[in-house]
C-alpha cells in the first residue's frame, strides 16, 4: 500500500517518512508537468477505470470507516459515506476533468517589442501540492484529478475517520496513472493516523509549493498559523440570499430551499437569509412553510418574528456556519443593509439576490465582496462542476493566489519567455 505504515513509530522515524514523501512527490512533480497534455488525460481516464473496477474494495472500506464512526453528527456521516450516487459522482468528476483543456503550455499574453524581441507569459504548473483533509473521501478523488490535469504531482493527507476509504481510492488511482505512464509519486498518500504526520507536512518546505487544507476553521487556522508552505485556505461558507423587494415569490421559495436543503452539511449550503422589509410581509410566511416541510428550524430577528413564528436569533447567529438543518433569518431596510450585513458577517465564500432589476443585481455583483456572487441561481451552484471546472480542490476564501473554486488552472503559476536574435541590452 502506497504511504506510511507508521503505527507505533518513533516520532522521529515518522517525520523521516514523511519527509521521504515529500521529496519523492517533489521529484514526481517535475516528471509530471513534462508530459504531454493527452497522456495526463488518458491517465485521468484510466484511474476512473481502476477506480471503477475497485468499487467492492471502495464500498468494504468505506463500511469499516463508517463502523467506527458511530460518535459522527449525521451531516458529517453524509460526508463520510461513499453509497452509488457518490461512488458514480467520483467517476464522473474524474472523466470531466480528463475533457478539460490542458492549461500548461497557454500563452497568457504575449507582445513583439519594437525592437523585435518576442515576450510571452506562460502557464506552468506549481509543483508539489499537500492536501490536508477531513471526512470526506471525494476529496482524495477531486484533489487527484485536478493536481494530475494541471500537471502537479499530489500528497494526500485525509482525515484518520477516513482513513480506510481513501487508502484504498489512491491505490486504485494510482495504479491508473502509473498504468499510463505517470510518475510513481504523482499521487501519495499518508496512510499514518498519527496526528503528527500533519505536523511533519506542514515542515516539508524544502519540497512542497503549496498546502490547502480542506475541513473546519480549527484545521484552516491550524494550518495556516503552524505551516512554512504557502497555503490556500478555504474558510467557512457562511453563504446569504438576499431576497430583495421584487423577489418573486415561487423563485425566492425555490431558490431558497435548493440553496439551504440540497445538501445542508457542505460549505456553499445557505446559513443566513436576508429579507428585504418592504417583501417581508408577503414572503416569510409562504418560506417558513415550505422550510418547516424540509424540518428546518429557523432563526429570526424581532421583526421576522412579528411575521412568523421561529426561535430567536442572537449576534451569534449572524456569523454561524450551522451545517446543519437549521437558517438565520433576518429583515432588512434595503439593498444596501443587506450588503453591509454581508460584507461584515459572511466569510467571502458565496452570496446570492433574488430580483428582477437589472440595475439592482449590477449593484448587488459590484459591491458584495465575495468569491462567487449569483443572481437568481442557488448558492449550491458554487463549484468546480456547475462552474465548468469539472472538480475542484475547494473554494478558497483568499484573494491571493487563488479565489473560489480551486480547479486545474487556480493550480498554475506562469514564466516569462522571452525569444530574441542576439538581442542586447543597450
Amino acid at each position: 500500500m502506497n504511504g506510511i505504515e507508521g503505527a507505533g513509530a518513533s516520532q522521529t522515524a515518522l517525520y523521516q517518512e514523511v519527509e521521504a514523501c515529500a521529496r519523492d512527490v517533489s521529484a514526481a512533480g517535475r516528471k509530471l508537468a513534462a508530459l504531454p497534455g493527452e497522456q495526463r488525460s488518458a491517465a485521468l481516464n484510466a484511474m476512473a477505470d481502476e477506480l471503477a473496477a475497485a468499487r467492492t474494495e471502495v464500498a468494504a472500506a468505506n463500511a469499516a470507516d463508517l463502523a467506527e464512526a458511530g460518535s459522527l453528527s449525521p451531516p458529517l456521516r453524509q460526508r463520510l459515506q461513499v453509497d452509488d450516487k457518490v461512488f458514480s459522482y467520483i467517476l464522473r468528476r474524474l472523466r470531466a476533468v480528463a475533457q478539460l483543456p490542458d492549461p500548461l503550455g497557454e500563452v497568457i499574453e504575449g507582445t513583439t517589442r519594437p525592437n523585435g524581441l518576442e515576450v510571452r507569459r506562460v502557464r506552468v504548473s506549481l509543483g508539489a501540492i499537500g492536501i490536508i483533509y477531513e471526512s470526506r473521501p471525494n476529496v482524495t478523488t477531486d484533489a487527484a484529478a485536478v493536481c494530475v490535469r494541471s500537471g502537479n504531482a499530489v500528497l494526500l493527507r485525509g482525515g484518520s475517520e477516513a482513513l480506510r476509504t481513501n487508502l484504498v481510492l489512491a491505490e486504485a488511482m494510482r495504479r491508473g496513472a502509473t498504468r499510463c505512464g505517470l510518475p510513481e509519486a504523482a499521487i501519495r498518500i499518508l496512510g499514518s493516523a498519527d496526528r503528527e504526520a500533519v505536523h511533519a507536512l506542514l515542515r516539508q518546505d524544502r519540497y512542497l509549493d503549496v498546502l490547502i487544507p480542506r475541513g473546519g476553521r480549527s484545521l484552516v487556522e491550524t494550518v495556516s498559523r503552524e505551516s512554512r508552505i504557502p497555503v490556500i485556505k478555504h474558510y467557512d461558507g457562511v453563504c446569504h440570499l438576499y431576497l430583495a423587494a421584487d423577489a418573486p415569490e415561487a423563485t425566492a421559495v425555490a431558490l431558497t430551499i435548493n440553496s439551504k436543503c440540497q445538501r445542508v452539511e457542505v460549505c456553499n449550503a445557505l446559513e443566513t437569509l436576508l429579507v428585504d422589509e418592504a417583501a417581508a410581509s408577503r414572503l416569510l410566511p409562504a418560506l417558513a412553510t415550505a422550510l418547516a416541510a424540509a424540518g428546518v428550524t429557523l432563526r429570526g430577528c424581532p421583526r421576522t418574528r412579528q411575521i412568523i413564528a421561529c426561535e430567536t436569533a442572537d449576534e451569534t447567529d449572524w456569523a454561524a456556519e450551522y451545517l446543519a438543518p437549521m437558517l438565520a433569518v433576518r429583515v432588512v431596510p434595503g439593498i444596501d443593509a443587506a450588503i453591509e450585513h454581508i460584507n461584515t458577517c459572511g466569510s467571502g465564500h458565496t452570496d446570492a439576490i433574488v430580483t428582477q432589476n437589472l440595475e439592482r443585481s449590477r449593484y448587488f455583483c459590484r459591491l458584495v465582496d465575495s468569491a462567487s456572487v449569483l443572481v437568481n441561481a442557488s448558492t449550491r451552484l458554487s463549484g468546480g462542476g456547475d462552474y465548468g471546472l469539472g472538480a475542484v480542490l475547494g473554494i478558497s476564501t483568499d484573494k491571493l493566489h487563488a479565489r473560489g473554486p480551486v480547479g486545474p488552472r487556480e493550480l498554475t503559476s506562469y514564466k516569462w519567455i522571452a525569444i530574441g536574435q542576439g538581442h542586447l541590452r543597450e
